[in-house]
């Protein structure tokens, strides 16, 4: 393969962080989706410590892609090199390798170097020019680098919960109320309005108004939802949130529990610090405000479940 044919890049920035810390914000691509916005949803398909194999869905420009990526780790060194698929061009992988260079205790360079082949690019790409591609590296830089910088807080930010409930039917009907979405206005009460588009079967971008927002108001939030019924789990991503909060993200998924189900609903969620006292009034820490996000997202949360079940429950009794 000749030079000409490979578009290389390598960007660098400075991060206010640790080296360490830095590091493995890039390791744990499981957590991506709730720390890099582009990223729905990462699935770790094998790892034996040092390589790993991964499925990773993004979205840009309202389409939602999928594609697979193989990653050597080592922590001794901070890098973490790669190799990620082209579906659109099978064989014709970009490569590289994300490198963490301590500058201090509190302080690293962070450099990302791939290579990409531009020929042969599908008839939908053609018209982004080498400037978009070199783009792309700076802009991840820069919201690793974001991330990064909010470690002494990070903890603080971050939340994770779930709440569940046992279903006496069948997991197919409990899936299916939470799969059609578009009839939950008629079904959820703190549901108003929901617009969904898939085009790609399982693929789902949700517009969906909701009057369980802070304070009463109505909030309108848009998503991607990726369906796997034969897996019974349903994984969904906010691209907009609300204002207090930064990232969330989330799985709907069922579980065999005795004579029926458990249907779980899990969540992550990263606050966005600068809007705590703005939206639920001055004085107001990050204490408060994870217990506020977890009752409320919580209280939907439950109702959907406990709706779903009523559903499930209800068919079963009809058919009896």
């Amino acid at each position: 393969m000749s030079s000409q044919r490979v578009h290389a890049s390598e960007r660098t920035a400075r991060v206010a962080a640790p080296a360490g810390v830095v590091y493995g914000l890039l390791a744990d691509a499981v957590r991506w989706p709730l720390l890099l916005p582009s990223y729905v949803h990462v699935e770790r398909m094998d790892f034996d410590g040092v390589r790993e194999r991964l499925r990773l869905w993004d979205v840009r420009d309202e389409r939602v892609r999928s594609f697979h990526v193989r990653r050597v780790l080592d922590p001794h060194a901070r890098t973490v090199g790669f190799e990620q698929e082209d579906t659109a061009r099978p064989g014709v992988p970009t490569t590289g390798v994300w490198t963490v260079e301590a500058l201090g205790e509190t302080e690293s360079l962070l450099t990302l170097r791939q290579d990409r082949t531009l020929e042969g690019l599908p008839a939908a790409e053609t018209g982004r020019s080498r400037q978009e591609w070199q783009a792309e590296p700076a802009e991840q830089l820069a919201r690793v680098k974001e991330v990064a910088e909010r470690w002494e807080r990070l903890d603080q930010l971050l939340l994770s919960f779930e709440d569940s409930l046992h279903v006496d039917g069948p997991a197919e009907l409990v899936y299916d109320f939470l799969y059609r979405i578009g009839d939950w206005p008629e079904r959820v009460a703190h549901v108003e309005s929901a617009r969904v588009i898939e085009d790609v079967p399982g693929v789902q971008l949700a517009t969906v108004d909701t009057c369980a927002a802070p304070g009463g108001r109505t909030l309108t939030t848009r998503s991607v939802r990726l369906c796997f019924p034969s897996a019974a789990r349903i994984v969904h991503k906010e691209l907009t949130t609300s204002r207090l909060i930064a990232a969330h993200s989330g799985e709907w998924s069922l579980v065999p529990d005795g004579g029926g189900v458990r249907a779980v609903c899990a969540r992550q969620v990263m606050l966005r610090e600068e809007a705590v006292e703005e939206v639920l009034g001055a004085g107001t820490g990050l204490v408060e405000a994870r217990r506020y996000v977890r009752t409320w997202l919580g209280r939907a949360g439950t109702e959907t479940l406990r709706l779903a079940g009523w559903h499930a429950q209800s068919a079963v009794r009809r058919l009896r």
